[in-house]
């Protein structure tokens, strides 16, 4: 497996995790000013990790 491949993963991988921690935090919040900044970086960065991890996996050409 490519290393490309295993660092694409490990991004999508974050990417998951902080859009569920996003959700709890979402399910969970209150109406203060710190859950509201905290789901906007939690967010923001798994989106991120996410987009930019699935597409690392998906230009990686496989080498026979």
């Amino acid at each position: 497996m490519n290393l490309k491949r295993i660092f694409g993963a490990l991004l999508t991988a974050l990417g998951i995790g902080g859009l569920i921690y996003t959700a709890i935090l979402f399910s969970s919040a209150s109406s203060e000013m710190n859950d509201v900044k905290s789901l906007i970086i939690y967010g923001v960065l798994g989106i991120i990790f996410f987009v930019s991890g699935i597409s690392l996996v998906r230009t990686t050409k496989d080498e026979s």
